[in-house]
């Protein structure tokens, strides 16, 4: 196979690719859509499980796992073409953000701040989209693209990196040869611990609950997030009269919530956010699972790179994980797809440090920025908790850091690759 020259004058056979994404999910799909979208680069998915099935216009239950989707990454979905696959099945756009601090209060009311689209004239801030028809549009799309091979259900087994190629071994024996070996899959990656890269991970000691309900009242195009010493605690709208729920605490209380029977849980979420919201009719579903933060010690190798959850896992309470994994992809891609241009090897460590010096960065910042929200509304003595409210209060009045905040959130802003800037 060759690893130089214009990818047209290429073509793979049933065993050989030039790129294999290992764990196709949500950032690997971006992956192979980008790179099948902008070249003829020959891509193949290893997806270990086909997400559950949704018709356009079927309007099944609300799955419980779901992401909130920026404008950025709505704009990567529009250029690989896939963003009509989200929509024609569910999305929810919120245009408004409401922020406060629950155990802080002055003048009988509690500090914070309301985000508005509005403010910065954009039509919405971001998107709420169930992780399964995220992936199932991306799966759709690679279905369209002629140089993409999807393998389902398929997991890599292990890998040997030779001076031209990866020789990849899938769970039920088959052998690949690839040019270049991705690791989307996850933060327990395979292909990270195979690889031998150093993987940091501190756990926050805390347990994240979510709930799928359905609500008493439509719901507002808002998301809410309350801060308390026991952690965040956030509600995402869905479509119609559905919302999803996630309550940050101890394990202990976590297993106490969920172990409740559907109308004390229901009671208990209640109390806690604003009357407007029109209160719970039903639970439909819990889970809960715990939360760390983690960074890879190194993103690439020679013929081995990571993007997503494999190379860093971050706080969910700014629902940013999906986002990052989005950017890795789109930087990624844009960097093996210049290199290949060029007819530059596409998988030597002189190509990849360009993605890894790119997205290293910006990643360990948003780690560091997260974790800096989560230890300032946790507990903290009064005049700390004084200084956070008047915080909160300051970014309500506007000016350029709350825009700043808010174009962040979109991810609008930062050393964006062209996929994401429309």
């Amino acid at each position: 196979m060759e690893t130089s020259g214009s990818s047209g004058e290429r073509r793979a056979s049933a065993t050989h690719f030039d790129v294999i994404v290992a764990g196709g999910g949500m950032t690997g799909g971006m992956l192979a859509a980008a790179l099948a979208a902008d070249s003829a680069l020959a891509v193949c998915v290893l997806e270990s499980d086909e997400p559950p099935p949704f018709e356009p216009g079927s309007n099944p239950e609300y799955a419980i796992r779901v992401s909130a989707l920026s404008i950025a990454t709505e704009r990567m979905f529009r250029q690989v073409g896939a963003w009509q696959g989200v929509v024609e099945r569910r999305a929810c756009p919120y245009r408004t953000m409401r922020v406060w601090s629950g155990d802080d209060t002055r003048s009988g009311r509690a500090a914070g701040t309301v985000f508005e689209a509005g403010d910065i004239d954009a039509k919405a801030l971001g998107h709420i989209v169930e992780n399964r028809v995220v992936q199932l549009a991306l799966l759709e799309r690679l279905e369209q693209l002629p140089n993409v091979s999807v393998k389902c259900p398929s997991r890599l087994q292990s890998f040997q990196v030779d001076e031209e190629e990866t020789r990849v071994t899938l769970d039920d024996g088959e052998e690949l040869q690839t040019r270049l070996l991705v690791g989307a899959d996850g933060a327990g990656s395979a292909v990270r611990q195979l690889a031998g890269f150093i993987h940091v991970k501190e756990p926050y000691g805390q347990h994240a609950l979510v709930a799928t309900i359905a609500t008493r009242l439509p719901q507002q195009s808002t998301t809410w997030q309350r801060f308390v010493p026991e952690g965040p605690q956030a509600f995402l709208p869905l479509s119609g009269q559905r919302a999803s729920m996630v309550w940050y605490h101890e394990p202990d209380e976590i297993a106490r919530l969920k172990a409740l029977d559907d109308e004390a849980f229901a009671h208990e979420m209640e109390v806690t956010f604003p009357a407007e919201l029109g209160g719970i009719e039903r639970v439909i579903e819990r889970a809960s699972f715990p939360i760390a933060r983690a960074h890879a010690g190194q993103y690439i190798d020679a013929r081995v790179a990571l993007i997503g959850d494999a190379a860093h896992t971050v706080h969910p309470l700014a629902g940013q994980g999906v986002n990052l994994g989005m950017l890795d992809a789109a930087c990624l891609a844009e960097v093996i797809v210049a290199a290949d241009r060029a007819g530059r090897d596409i998988g030597s460590v002189r190509t990849l440090r360009r993605y890894e010096r790119w997205r290293r960065g910006e990643n360990a910042l948003m780690i560091a920025v997260l974790d800096g929200f989560h230890r300032a509304f946790g507990p903290q003595p009064a005049p700390v908790r004084l200084l956070r409210s008047l915080a909160l209060d300051a970014a309500d009045k506007g000016g350029p850091i709350k825009t700043l905040v808010m174009k962040r959130a979109m991810g609008l802003v930062g050393d964006l690759p062209a996929l994401a800037r429309g």
